[in-house]
């Protein structure tokens, strides 16, 4: 996996500087300038002979009114927009599907490649708070995932690739224009308020990307988002984490599942490669990056639970040891159960016994409310219609499926 994070960042760079000069011919491709930041704006902008506050000006109609159409940007000289049309592109991913709950859930289904297995999904979650209606999106970072923790349908489907700056900021960008389609371009506004990278794949492993991507959503002339409702989802990639401390502040969340690492080697194999230890040594030396105005005031903690396999009284005794000196707020997670899964949903008993004990502990400590269970669009559903390239889907279930044999057979 470090390998391929190497390899991602070499791709990324070749990309990122072949984003900063105009085509020369009708043949090349052109420059979507979705995914570039404002210092590559600047750049690219000063290269055709411009003031870099045209990068600002572009920013605003495409992040901030959803614009795609160089000719409606009003602010912009004819003869600039006419260059940007001919070089140029504002180009989301392809939205091939799209599904809303009837609870306000939304997700969709976008092709980042050729062929049917180069989809991700994306999915966003309403819900009210004290501040007003909270829309939250859950943004991917790669096609499949190389991690396959046991309980979770997406890594399933192996690993494919990385997404792109544009295709994981696209992701916002849809579902946003998404509440505006019918909305006068004056009137528009950005109506996700949280993002969590923690759709498909593992953003840590798609490192340079996800930063880009999200320094955009906390860029003023993009999205514009606070530090504390920008929360990147690792299951445990130590090193990234400290690299992430120094590249970025946003919140953590850490995909814990198991508070010992037998049972964490278990449900999220990388543990392996850097057990609970390193992983706790890691989140605590992000806090310790803390500034005044930080997103670093604690590490959400957020664990599935999964019956009689990781919701014991014990596990949760043991949680509180291994967080107690790790400011935490605790997501306890009802699992989603997909076809062939060989876990259970835990009672809604047992995770209330389970969240008593973390709660009398002094832990904030909630239990998520299922959403967009009619679209699939749960935690840990995230797999869609994409294609099984790997066939570990095809080997994992005929895995089940001798199992339940041998139960048969032995009962």
């Amino acid at each position: 996996m470090a390998h391929d994070a190497i390899r991602s960042s070499l791709v990324v760079d070749e990309q990122d500087n072949a984003t900063l000069h105009p085509p020369k011919n009708d043949a090349t491709p052109k420059i979507n300038l979705l995914g570039m930041s404002r210092a590559e704006l600047e750049q690219f902008f000063e290269s055709l002979g411009e003031k870099k506050f045209r990068a600002g000006q572009v920013m605003k109609w495409v992040h901030q009114y959803f614009i795609t159409d160089f000719a409606q940007m009003s602010n912009i000289s004819g003869k600039l927009r006419e260059k940007l049309e001919k070089v140029c592109e504002v180009k989301a991913p392809e939205v091939v599907h799209r599904n809303y709950s009837k609870d306000g859930t939304r997700k969709w289904v976008f092709r980042v490649g050729e062929g049917s297995g180069s989809l991700v999904e994306t999915v966003l979650i309403p819900a009210d708070d004290k501040t007003g209606a909270r829309k939250t999106l859950c943004v991917s970072s790669q096609v499949g995932c190389a991690l396959d923790c046991s309980f979770c349908s997406t890594g399933k489907q192996g690993f494919q690739r990385d997404l792109t700056p544009d295709e994981i900021i696209g992701q916002l960008w849809v579902a946003n224009q998404s509440y505006m389609e019918d909305v006068a371009v004056a009137e528009r506004t950005r109506s996700v308020t949280n993002v969590v990278m923690m759709g498909m794949g593992e953003p840590l492993l798609n490192f340079k990307p996800v930063v880009k991507a999200m320094s955009l959503m906390l860029d003023d002339f993009a999205y514009g988002m606070s530090k504390r409702r920008v929360t990147l989802s690792t299951s445990g990639i130590v090193p990234m984490i400290d690299k992430l401390a120094e590249q970025l502040d946003v919140a953590l969340a850490i995909s814990l599942h198991a508070p010992n690492d037998e049972l964490r080697n278990e449900l999220v194999p990388i543990n392996k490669k850097y057990p609970l230890a390193q992983l706790i040594a890691s989140a605590q030396r992000y806090l310790r990056k803390d500034g005044n105005e930080s997103a670093r005031k604690h590490v959400t903690i957020e664990y599935v639970m999964l019956d009689g396999v990781n919701d014991h009284l014990e596990h949760a005794h043991q949680m509180v040891k291994l967080l107690q000196d790790l400011p935490s707020k605790i997501n306890l997670i009802p699992f989603n159960p997909f076809p062939h899964a060989p876990y259970g949903r835990s009672s809604r008993n047992r995770i209330m016994a389970f969240q008593k004990v973390l709660s009398d502990a002094g832990f904030v400590c909630t239990i998520r409310q299922t959403r967009g269970d009619d679209i699939d669009a749960a935690c840990g559903q995230l797999v869609g219609q994409v294609a099984d390239r790997t066939r570990r889907a095809e080997q994992w279930k005929k895995k089940v499926a001798q199992q339940h044999e041998i139960v048969r057979s032995q009962g």
